[in-house]
């Protein structure tokens, strides 16, 4: 064998050139060809780090070195390079940012030993670099690694989707590229395409052109290598995929030399075709390819292109991709008319999905494309209306909403379960991690072992659903049955729930017979709910009314007669959750909350966690008012009147105000009432919604602020939370829709009920309100008694500022 090997190396310098120039590209191809030759050529066998890093067993290269450095603090810089990159490919972050970390120390110190001529880095390369000019990667003696550490924390930025992280690191690495490494250095290919792709992928396409530019003009023969040529068109091509120059990334691609090189590695590696080890590593590029073969119309090419791509064994195993394929070649099914063929690759894409718990999208930085999820929901929506499947349509607008909140949680660990002590959820959450991790990860294992994985992902989603419902809804997509939905509506109820993307856009009544679907008009709705709120807040201007009454024509006229009941449940969608639908108004003058009683859900799924309040229950209330913020300007003084008016309302209350209305003493306090109630400032905090929360004054174990997330870690038995603060009803609205606001984290704490406002509310009018509010709970249910109450306030504060904000958010009685 090592002969025959000798004799194909003047044959095919190329293609050892390509696989190996950057040996994480392509592991397994590189060591099964060329190791043996530096076995024979050095006499060295290599270890069994070695032999896990060639075949691609990042895992295990991990694992094994691990134990033999023991404290980061004791490795060397050689040491230390090698395991980042094997956390950098099993995608460990956090060991990862400690390794760099530790790397960063040893480089400063001047222990260059990682950038070295060492054992590791010649055997996989020592035909290549034997040939080569210095600067080459792995074949320098003197190789200065000072941007390494930057380089790869930009890409794991870039998989995470911290893309201004993404830029400062690739900046920093970009200043740590000495004089030779400006030129002939793969160094600078990657901080060229990384700060394109950062800039890319955050929406600044201009100043992506400006690193695409300089990529294209780089001198490719100070490189010295042909492979050089094609990891540059490859970064390029990248770059250029992810500004959208389809037609110039097509032609970039095209002029690559990998043709022919499947069927080579297979016949050398011993393999099927369907288990060909080029799969992990082409199919981006050739997802690039056909995609942008779509988005040029070349229909037949991109379709013959994706159905080669799924028809290839194991294919569903490359998660990442796997979904984007099925929803790019549904796409080509319904422009050739065929709604059936794009309704079952939809459905395909959407399951696989579902499969993955965590938001990181690594095809991202490996193709420039962050596909939107949401999109292919509502891909699928459209068309199930279109052919009359509204239960279909409306379970799959549960799951996107499901699938949002899923996104947007997926990094906490620390989320509290009513049903199941702390230890075994986070026993689960551990265990889900990890299996989520794993089955994203495909080098690892041989294509016939990806399954086990994808098992155990499974196993442990169903454990956690077992041991808390609720909690697997907020880690996973476990929808709620429709039928189940239905029953739990009330006898004189209908469920209204809104979906829009785009220009699509749909609105879903539920009663307990039916599911029935309208098709809305979209167009400029967002608009027209910004011009509403923008009128609402000047109590001295009938201004709201035009807006009100479009508003009303648009989303109430169209329904009212299918939605014949004396009550709603209004589940609203992007915009819509920020509009205050008791204010919409017909064209005689009337008000939607003088024809119904209002209620709202964040997802209609939540029905099946709002428990009833078990019989007897002594409602003792904890308020909160006016807490001291170390600011007089801040200081409430309506709130704390109100606060005190309440609390005279029900004996045995306690009262918090100034100083006392701290965080430490709510917490503190919490679990021993069953109400709530809350009058101090709250913010609202959209580039990071787990951030917004309550102002309590601040001691010297908290700082003051309940946090939205900070709610998920806490586990009360309440009925109903007040909170009588400024914006308070306004969470974030992701891509997908749901809001993750403190009316979704209160829910999820324990409170069957929330009342909370949509916008900076007037002092006096609040106390008025929520006075009338709590003495009609003696006598009505929730939602009655506010709606009476923000009638009887109209009387004396008719503009709908003053009355409207308000909005009662799960349980109505």
């Amino acid at each position: 064998m090592s002969s025959a090997m000798n004799r194909m190396n003047f044959r095919m310098p190329h293609l050892t050139e390509f696989l190996c120039h950057r040996s994480w590209r392509w592991p397994l191809l590189c060591a099964t060809l060329l190791l043996p030759l530096s076995a024979a050529a050095i006499n060295d066998p290599v270890d069994d780090v070695d032999r896990a890093f060639a075949s691609g067993r990042f895992g295990e290269m991990a694992a094994l070195l691990e134990p033999r450095i023991g404290a980061l603090a004791q490795g060397s810089s050689e040491q230390l390079v090698r395991l980042c990159f094997a956390y950098s490919k099993i995608k460990s972050y956090r060991k990862l940012d400690a390794c760099l970390d530790e790397l960063q120390k040893k480089l400063a110190a001047g222990d260059r030993s990682g950038g070295k001529y060492g054992s590791w880095w010649a055997q996989p390369t020592w035909f290549v670099t034997s040939r080569m000019p210095s600067g080459l990667m792995f074949g320098t003696k003197d190789w200065d690694i000072a941007p390494y550490p930057h380089i790869m924390r930009a890409e794991a930025a870039l998989d995470l989707g911290d893309y201004p992280r993404a830029l400062a690191e690739a900046e920093l690495a970009r200043g740590k590229l000495t004089s030779n490494q400006t030129q002939g250095n793969y160094f600078q290919i990657d901080v060229l395409g990384l700060l394109a792709m950062a800039h890319a992928l955050s929406g600044q396409p201009e100043q992506a052109r400006k690193h695409i530019d300089a990529l294209a003009r780089l001198d490719i023969t100070s490189f010295g290598t042909s492979s050089a040529e094609i990891y540059l068109r490859t970064t390029l091509a990248r770059a250029l995929f992810a500004v959208k120059d389809f037609r110039r990334a097509l032609e970039v691609i095209s002029l690559d030399r990998t043709s022919g090189l499947r069927a080579m590695a297979s016949a050398f590696t011993n393999l099927k075709e369907g288990d060909s080890l080029w799969r992990w590593e082409e199919l981006p590029r050739d997802y690039m390819r056909h995609k942008s073969e779509l988005e040029l119309g070349r229909l037949a090419e991109a379709k013959a292109g994706f159905d080669r791509l799924l028809a290839q064994p194991q294919i569903a195993d490359h998660s990442g991709l796997y979904w984007m394929l099925l929803h790019e070649r549904g796409r080509i099914a319904e422009r050739e008319g065929d709604a059936a063929t794009a309704i079952g690759h939809f459905r395909n894409a959407v399951d696989a999905i579902e499969q993955l718990r965590a938001t990181i999208n690594t095809e991202a930085s490996r193709i420039g494309y962050v596909a939107d999820k949401q999109a292919l929901y509502a891909d699928l929506v459209r068309l199930l209306v279109a052919a009359g499947d509204a239960t279909a349509a409306f379970e799959y607008v549960e799951r996107a909403k499901a699938r949002a909140l899923v996104d947007l949680l997926a990094s906490r660990q620390d989320f509290a379960a009513r049903d199941a002590d702390a230890a075994q959820v986070a026993r689960l959450l551990a265990q889900l991690d990890a299996a989520d991790a794993a089955a994203q990860f495909q080098a690892d294992l041989p294509p016939s072992a990806q399954g086990a994985r994808s098992r155990n992902l499974a196993a442990t989603r169903q454990a956690l659903r077992q041991t808390s419902a609720e909690l697997a809804s907020l880690v996973s997509v476990s929808p709620v049955p429709t039928g189940e939905l239905r029953a739990l509506l009330g006898p004189d109820e209908v469920l209204v729930e809104y979906y829009y993307q785009q220009q699509d856009f749909y609105a879903f009544i539920l009663d307990r017979e039916r599911v029935q679907a309208r098709r809305l008009d979209g167009t400029g709705l967002e608009r027209e709910v910004q011009a509403l709120r923008d009128a609402m807040v000047d109590p001295a201007s009938e201004g709201w009314q035009a807006p009100a009454r479009a508003l009303y024509r648009r989303l109430w006229s169209p329904l009212a007669a299918t939605a014949q009941a004396r009550n709603v449940v209004v589940v609203a969608h992007g915009a819509l959750h920020y509009l205050p639908f008791a204010a919409l108004q017909d064209a005689d003058g009337k008000f939607l909350i003088d024809r119904l009683g209002l209620r709202y859900l964040p997802n209609a799924s939540v029905l099946k966690f709002l428990r009833p309040l078990a019989a007897n229950t002594p409602r003792p209330m904890l308020v909160l008012g006016n807490p001291d913020l170390g600011d007089p300007r801040l200081d409430l003084k309506h709130a704390e009147n109100e606060a005190r008016a309440v609390v005279g309302l029900f004996p045995g209350s306690r009262l918090l105000v100034r100083r006392e209305a701290s965080l430490t003493n709510f917490l503190n306090a919490a679990g021993q009432v069953s109400r709530l109630h809350f009058a101090t400032h709250g913010k609202f905090q959209s580039d990071n919604p787990l951030s917004s929360g309550l102002y309590l004054a601040r001691d010297d174990q908290n700082d003051g602020l309940l946090s939205v997330g900070g709610l998920y870690s806490l586990r009360l038995d309440l009925d109903l939370v007040t909170l009588s603060a400024c914006e308070t009803g306004l969470g974030k609205v992701s891509t997908g829709d749901d809001v993750v606001g403190l009316n979704r984290g209160f829910l999820y704490a324990g409170s069957r009920s929330i009342v909370a406002s949509l916008w900076s509310v007037d002092d006096e009018a609040t106390a008025a309100l929520m006075k009338n509010f709590y003495l009609k709970l003696a006598t009505r249910s929730k939602r009655d008694a506010l709606r009476q109450a923000q009638i009887e306030t109209r009387q004396s504060f008719p503009h709908p500022f003053f009355w409207a904000a308000f909005q009662l958010t799960g349980r109505a009685d």
